[in-house]
This record gives structure tokens, sequence and C-alpha cells, in this order.
């Protein structure tokens, strides 16, 4: 039918209004045959154009026109649309949402009737009227149409608002409850003999057991078996087997018809590699010893839904003491937590800002958090042991055990993001759990929200809006009721109790929750803006201090900062304002007693973790001896001036190891370092580099109280192993040798008089009991050790050195760096041993036969009695001395032909070793490897215990924190013993070729 130019404007003008994107195609389907006696109705105009899209629905609707019987069964059809509000609003509501529903009733012509009757009955239907729904179905296809005759009415009531989000969802699982019967009961037909020899019960999981199915998802199963009365248990099981095989099949086999939904059965025990169906003794066996903490959680879901419903419930009763008893295993809360990050980070980059479902402040972190804090609490409290996540919820505020207006924020997040993913995945009926980014999919989106105002950008507000609640929520559901348990609270809100406090304080790891709970009433309580500020920042901080291997000290800490700087309004501000600063703090204050030490002998180095106050990037050596020269001379005296220095040197000592704290444990923003040598090399270049300035500071002031500007000798300071191998660890002493040089004029002996008292008070000053760690200087690698002068000049060194130096101390040379003091003496000190340490015929095989003889004699000696060699990080098999030995004689032997071979510094050597081809490249990194994790490991030993040790410690929560800093989660503590072992091992074979069987 040909319409007039300005009629044809007007019904394009109708059909924009009424929301049609493409009016000229709608309005050719208008003027089809089928529509042509209705196509001017404005009944049928509004009705589409009140369809997510009324584009779509007007397609379907013709489609579902032309296939009907006859032109009796058309007018049936469109009289019915006309005259019946409640079948016109569900029928074009579908079309207008679902591609796949329009599919199906093209097929299937007739199923419109399904949506005719409007009863109060027909509204809410529960697994009885969907089992009736599906009565007819004989075979696997005509089980699939009538599933989706049953979809189809759920459908209806879902888009038109008869129900909302939640009983949608129920309604799915009911169907889906019903359906699997149905598959049952069509296996068991198939193989009666099978049937008659078991008991079978199907448990549903996931969201299925919990009531709260999507339209298009796995259906999550577990199989219990057992033998009827006099079969044999074995045939019964395989029989059992073949019944649920088949089941599985009717289900997820795709026919003419497509497919149901797959049935997923891996979340049995054992998994993929598990039998199938198993007896209830045999998964109770299962739970008991084997069973990891995410295996209970998914047991919160289990609910028996077909076969033997009797052996169901028994199989729920079994487990039910285990899965309530799951918070008390070690680590619990951070098996769940580990689980979480896991599954974000295995989410392809390019999904991760669609996905509704598992990206952060999506649906997963609603039911993560609930299902915490059930397994936590559910032992006390059965009112909590729902598997419907929004009942759990409801139920979790009505006990206190979450904040009601949290969870009633949470609750319509999560209804929100819920029908996001409904309305997504019934457009075609396809398992997904991403926002298009088609804009006429977000159109259609939005619109079957009810957003109809721009609903591309409202849609996309509100998303954000929701999905920013939930991250902002869902960790601080857990640790928010935790203050509220020793806070005042408005009224009509209920407290945590205190034995529910302490429940989960324990599973948070903290070993006293009493003290725990004092601390936070002592930081939380009150009316004061610094309560007020920190009752914001607990709820995060308990999360970051349960992170750790020491919860208990990380809270501590916190009350003992905070009673120091609470009233500098900076302090707060800094924690409140500066992202990174409140969690800095709290990887600081739990990794071990290091940093928090340092941190309380001047607690306003707390700004360093800020954004400003410098930052934790180490400070360059010559900005420190600047610092640390100027404070030298404001001073009054000596005392002052080094006293001054050392306060530098613990301030600096803090940035420091606070770096590489945070750069080992990684935040929420920044992952861990994943380069393990360049935090060894953070920590010893800035260390060394410290150490060196407070010398030189140290030097200046008491050269400035004795003899004004200039000392009657030269004086240099040459660092010596770690310290000139720019490899300084925590607790390392400084290994030096002291050189000087008389000035024109002035006497050997007054000279040798000043150089031995600069170095005796220098020595004394850097010791002075005091609240800054002191500094011991070592000089035992001098001439002649312990016996000789502490101060030679530079002509007593050449004399002893040309002759009477030693294979050892030629081999110590090799670290020798002038750190301090005259640098033209230390230059020319350097050029003195250079001959010594590359000689230029490099070693005969007696000097290495002697070499070889000492670093025995230095392991069998030194090794401490009763050490496990294999554990102890410097001188065990493949530690710290195997590499460090091996390293030097290569450069004693080829220094004075490879340049790259005269460096101080051991990764260096190696490196030019390699690329001079003295050493493979595998031999190379095997020994880098070893020597990297040996230099952690008495890093992180110095970090946690707060003194220095070569060895793993003993107590099981350092152990754990030394873990925690090498990146192994909470419960791994026997993975990276055996990760040590390996690495090592590897080294000392290659130890063993290099240095005792090569070079």
């Amino acid at each position: 039918m040909t319409s007039a130019p300005g009629r044809r404007s007007s019904t394009f003008t109708r059909l924009l209004r009424h929301g049609f994107t493409d009016p000229s195609a709608a309005e050719r389907l208008l003027d089809s045959a089928g529509l042509a006696l209705v196509r001017n109705d404005p009944v049928l105009l509004d009705a589409l154009g009140a369809t997510a899209d009324p584009d779509l629905a007007l397609r379907g609707l013709v489609r579902l026109l032309e296939a009907q019987d006859g032109p009796t069964a058309r007018q049936e059809l469109l009289d019915t649309l006309i005259a019946a509000k409640p079948l016109r609003d569900r029928l074009l509501g579908v079309l207008g949402a679902s591609e796949a529903l329009a599919d199906h009733l093209a097929r299937h012509p007739s199923d419109w009737q399904a949506l005719v009757t409007y009863e109060p009955r027909d509204l809410h239907p529960g697994v009885e009227e969907f089992e009736r729904g599906l009565a007819g179905a004989g075979d696997p296809v005509s089980l699939r149409v009538a599933y989706r005759r049953c979809l189809l009415s759920i459908a209806a009531r879902d888009v038109c608002g008869t129900i909302e989000v939640a009983q949608t969802a129920a309604e799915l699982a009911d169907l889906a409850t019903a359906t699997l019967r149905a598959a049952l009961a069509l296996a068991g037909a198939a193989a009666p003999e099978d049937a008659a020899l078991c008991r079978l019960a199907v448990i549903a999981m996931g969201k299925c057991g919990g009531h709260e199915l999507n339209y298009v998802s796995d259906v999550d199963v577990v199989f219990v078996g057992e033998a009827v009365d006099g079969a044999d248990e074995d045939k019964a099981l395989r029989a059992a087997t073949r019944l649920a095989a088949h089941m599985m099949r009717i289900c997820s086999e795709t026919t003419v018809e497509g497919s149901i939904w797959p049935v997923d059965a891996n979340l049995r025990p054992e998994g993929r590699n598990g039998p199938l169906v198993r007896t209830l003794a045999s998964h109770l066996a299962y739970y008991q010893r084997w069973a990891k903490t995410w295996e209970f959680q998914a047991l919160l879901k289990a609910r028996p839904v077909a076969g033997d419903l009797a052996l169901g419930e028994e199989y729920v009763a079994a487990l039910q003491p285990l899965v309530w008893g799951a918070a008390e295993r070690e680590n619990f809360v951070a098996d769940v937590q580990k689980m979480r990050r896991r599954v974000v980070a295995n989410i392809p980059a390019a999904e991760i800002d669609r996905q509704l479902k598992l990206g952060p402040g999506g649906l997963r972190d609603v039911e993560f958090a609930v299902q915490l804090l059930q397994l936590v609490h559910g032992r006390a409290d059965a009112s909590l042991r729902s598997g419907t996540t929004l009942d759990a919820l409801k139920a979790l505020a009505a006990g206190g055990y979450v904040g009601r207006a949290d969870a009633a924020q949470l609750d319509d997040a999560y209804r929100f993001l819920r029908s996001m993913e409904h309305r997504i995945q019934l457009h075609r009926l396809r398992r997904t759990h991403l926002v298009p980014e088609d804009e006429a999919d977000l159109r259609r989106l939005g619109r079957s929200l009810d957003l109809r105002t721009d609903p591309v950008a409202t849609l996309t507000r509100e998303w954000k809006r929701h999905a920013s609640v939930v991250r902002r929520l869902h960790e601080k559901l857990f640790y928010r009721p935790l203050l509220d348990a020793v806070a005042a609270l408005a009224p009509g809100e209920a407290r945590l109790s205190a034995e529910a406090a302490r429940e989960r304080l324990i599973a948070l790891g903290y070993a006293d929750p009493a003290a725990a709970l004092r601390h936070l009433e002592a930081l939380a309580s009150g009316v004061t803006r610094k309560a007020a500020i920190q009752r914001t920042l607990l709820p995060v901080l308990l999360g970051w201090f349960a992170d750790s291997a020491d919860p208990d000290a990380g809270l501590l800490t916190f009350r003992k900062v905070s009673d120091a700087l609470g009233k500098t309004p900076w302090y707060l501000r800094l924690l409140r304002d500066e992202g990174a600063a409140a969690e800095n703090l709290a990887r600081v204050l739990s990794a071990g007693r290091l940093a928090p030490d340092l941190l309380m002998r001047a607690p306003e180095a707390v700004a360093l973790l800020g954004d400003g106050g410098g930052g934790l990037e180490p400070r360059p050596r010559a900005h420190l001896e600047q610092e640390i020269l100027a404070a030298v001379r404001r001073a009054d005296n000596a005392v002052q001036g080094v006293t001054a220095a050392r306060g530098v040197r613990r301030r600096e000592l803090f940035r420091i190891s606070a770096a590489d704290i945070v750069g080992s444990y990684g935040t929420e923003s920044q992952p861990a370092e994943a380069d393990q040598g360049a935090l060894v090399d953070l920590v010893g270049g800035a260390v060394s580099d410290l150490t060196a300035a407070t010398l030189a500071g140290t030097l200046r002031a008491v050269v400035r109280e004795g003899w004004g500007d200039t000392l009657p000798t030269r004086f240099a300071i040459i660092g010596m192993g770690r310290f000139g191998g720019h490899e300084l660890g925590y607790g390392s002493d400084a290994d030096v040798l002291f050189v000087h040089e008389p000035r024109d004029g002035v006497d050997e002996r007054e000279a040798a008089e000043a150089a031995g008292k600069v170095v005796a008070e220098m020595r004394r000053l850097l010791q002075i009991p005091s609240a800054d760690p002191p500094l011991l200087i070592d000089a035992d690698l001098r001439p002649e050790g312990k016996s000789g002068p502490l101060v030679r000049t530079l002509k007593s060194y050449e004399a002893y050195y040309r002759r009477w130096s030693l294979v050892w101390e030629r081999h110590a040379l090799l670290r020798a760096e002038h750190v301090a003091g005259d640098e033209d003496l230390g230059r020319r000190f350097t050029e003195l041993i250079d001959p010594l340490r590359y000689p230029t015929a490099g070693l005969d095989e007696e000097a290495v036969r002697e070499i070889r003889r000492l670093k025995a004699r230095m392991e069998s000696e030194r090794l401490p009695r009763g050490a496990d060699p294999k554990l102890h990080a410097k001188l065990g098999p493949g530690g710290l001395s195997d590499v460090e030995w091996t390293v030097q004689l290569l450069q004693l032997r080829h220094g004075a032909r490879e340049p790259g071979l005269r460096t101080t510094r051991t990764r260096q050597a190696l490196a030019a070793a390699r690329a001079a081809g003295l050493i493979s490249e595998d031999d190379a990194s095997t020994l880098d490897e070893a020597w990297v994790l040996a230099t952690r490991v008495r890093n992180a030993v110095m970090l946690v215990r707060g003194r220095a040790g070569d060895t793993f410690p003993t107590v099981p929560r350092e152990l754990g924190a030394v873990g925690r800093y090498l990146g192994y989660g909470p419960g791994h503590a026997g993975d990276m013993l055996d990760a040590y072992r390996r690495t090592a091992r590897r080294a000392r074979g290659v130890v063993e070729e290099l240095f005792y069987g090569g070079l």
C-alpha cells in the first residue's frame, strides 16, 4: 500500500516518536498484508513503543504472523493482541527484548498462546508448575521446545515488570530444577536396568543451588550415588554414572532446537579428574581430608534438586558441619581473597572494564563478600545459612554483621547489575557477562531497564555508579562492623557481638583478638575529628593488615603511630587524602619489626609514605652528603653533628625499607616488582650510598671539632666487602680500610696520631647508644687483620702489599672502593691495588688451590652449629659465598685483560664474565638467580625480625612474613623453602664445575 507524501511524513514522525530507529523499514513492515488492518491502531504503536527495541519487536511480530497456520490463526492472534492488554504487553515485550525467543516463536507459532493466560497462579509458578509444563516431553528435542515455552513465560513476566530480578532468578532456578528432573527421567526410561540398581541424587550448586540462576548459565551439579538394597556397590555406581552422564547430555547437547544449557559437574571432589558419581561416604571422606577452602565456599549453595531427594538431604546434612567449620582453617580469609584476586587476574585485559560478573565492582565481589561473612559467622548463627545472595545479605544486616546502610547499597547495586546481566543474556540467549559495545545494543539494554531518556548515557552512568559502590564496599563490608562493635551506633542499628567480632578477627589471622578490639576501641571511639577519620580509614587498613603475616603487629603499631601523631593535622590529612599513604603505611607496619621500629623512633617519617614528602624513591648519594654535611656545619660539636647524621641515616633507612616492602608486596594500584634483582640492587645501592654519606659526615664532624677545617694528614676511607660492592643489607656492618698521607711539612708521628684519633672517635660516635641505630665499623680486612694498625699511610700499604700480601688479601681487595674522605688519596690507593687484584699473569695453580682451601675452611669454621647448610643463605651450598667466590676467582684470573670484570659489584662482574664468554648464559643466569634470592632472604630476615640473620626463621609467623616478602601467599612457606633449595642446588652444581673444577 502506497501512502501519500504527507501521510508518509506523518507516519514517519510518529514512528520516530515511538522509539523506532529505522522508521522507513518499520513503515514497510506495517504496510505488509498481515498488519495492514491495524497499522494505524494507536494501541499497537503505543505497545511497540513501550518495548526495549520497537524495531526488533515489530520484526518479530511480522515473523510470528507469517508463521501462523492460515488466515484464521493469524486473525486470532491479531484480535487477541489488540483486545487483550496483558498478552500485548507480554508478547511485544518479549519480542522487543529477545531475538532468540522471537526465533522460537517463529518455529513454534502456536506457543504465543502460553502468554494469554493471566491467572494469579500463573504469576509466580514454582517447580510443580514447570514440571507440568515439561510433562509432555518424551525426548530431548521436545524437552527443549517445552523448556523454551516455559522460559518464554518467565521472560514475559520479567520484561513487563510483573516480577523483579530476584524472583526472575528464582523462577529460572525452579525451571532448571524441573528440567533436570525431566532429563533424569528420560535417562532412566532409556536404561531402566540402571535405574533399578542405584539411588542417584542430583545436588545443584552455584547459582542454581542458590536459587538465583541466570537466563543462560552453566548449571553446576554434584552427583551422589548409592546401591539399592542387595545390589553390588561397584555395579550400582557404574549404573549411576551412566544415568548421570546421559542426563548431562540430554541438557547439554545441541539438537535442531538448540541446547538447553551445559550441565557442569566440575565442582565435584577432584574436579574433572574425579569420578562423576561418588557415594556419600566417599564425598565425606574427601571433604574431611583433602578439600580446599574454595570447595567449602562452593558448598554454601548445595541443594538437592533431582533424583533421590532423601539421599540428597543426607548429603547436605552430612557436609553442613564441615562447611560451617571452614572458617577455622588456617589462612581461611586469605585463601578466599586470593581466589577472588586470581579470578580478576585471569580476565583478559580487553574485557575487564566490561565484565559485569567477574570484574572489579562486579557481581562476584558482592557474592564473595557475602559468602565470606556467612562462613565466618554461620557456624554460630543459623539464620545466615541461605544459599541466595540477597537473602544472606539481608540476614547479615539483620544480625548486625553488616551495616544496614552498606547492605542496602549493595542490595541495590546487586539487583541493578543482575538486571543488566539478565537482559544482556536474554537478547540472544547466549552465556555472556560482558556489557555490549555497540550503541544499538546499549540503547536496547537501557530501554529494557526503563531508562528511556538518553538510554545509552544513563545506562553507562548508572552501571558505573553501582560498580563503584560495590568496589568501595565489598571489602569494607567485612571490616567496618568490627568498628561498630566498639563504637556508638545509630538508633536501630544492630551491633556485632563481642563473640562475633572475635570470630571475625581470628578468621582474619589475628592471634590476639581481644587486644585487637582494644586497639580498635582506642582508635575509633569518641567524637573527635581524629576518631571520625580513623573510623573511615580502619576498615580498609584492617584488610591490608590481614593481608600480611602479622596483622596484630600492624594494628598495634598503627595505634602507636596514631597516638604519637594524632594531634598533628597533616598526619590524618595525609592518610585520608593521599591515596598511596594509607596502604603503604599498612604494608610497612605489618611486614616485620625493622621498619616500624625505625618509624617509631621518629614517627614524622610517615610523611615519606605519601605522594609528597620525597616519596619512597631512594635519594642520590650526593644529596644525602649535602644534607648531612649541612647538618654537621650547623652543629655545635661533633656529638651533635654525628647525632644529626645518624638521624638522617635512620630516616633514610626507613625510606629504603618502606620502598623495599611496598615493592615486594605490591599495592592495589601497583603490582609487586617482578624483577627481584631490581629490588636487591635498590636496597644494596641505597644502603651503601647512605652509609658512605654517614661516614663522610662523621669524618667532617670529628675533624672539625679536633682540628678545624684541615686535618694534619690527608684521610680516606675505603669501602670493602659488601660496602665496596654496593651490596650492603639492612643489618650489614661497614667493612672499611683507613688510609692517610701526611700533609707537606707535617711530622709522620703527628699525622699518624691524628689519623688514629679520627678513626677511634668516628667508631665511638657512631656507636653511642641512642634512638638511632648504630653503624658498626669493621676494619678486620686490613693488612695483618686484627693484629695490624687500624690506619696506615699509603706508603705503608704499598710496602706491605709489595712484600707480604697473601692471596686472601688480594681476593678481599677485589671489592675495595673509595667511599669517603680525600678523593685523590682514594684514587691513588685504588691505582696501588689494581695490579694486585687484577694481576697481569692471572693466578697460578697454587694460588687457585689456596683460594679453594680458604673457602672450604671458612665454610666449615663459620657455619653455625646445628644450622641446616642447605638453608644458610650466606655459607650454604649455592649461597652468597659460593656465587661470590666463583665470580671473584674469574676476576682474579681474567680481570687484567677483561675490563668489564674490574668492578666491585657481583652482578656486574657476572654479567661481564658472560659477555666475555667466560661463563655460559645459562650458568650465569643460575648463579645470578641464586645470589639475588639469597640476598633477598637476608634482607627479609632483617626486615621481619629486626636483627640480621642468614637462615630462615623457625617461628611460623616470622617464616610466613619472610614468605610474604618473597612473594609467597599464606600457607606456602614450605613451597618457599623448597624453591630456595632447588635454586641453591642448581647454583651449587655450577659452582662445583666452575670454582672447584674449571676456570
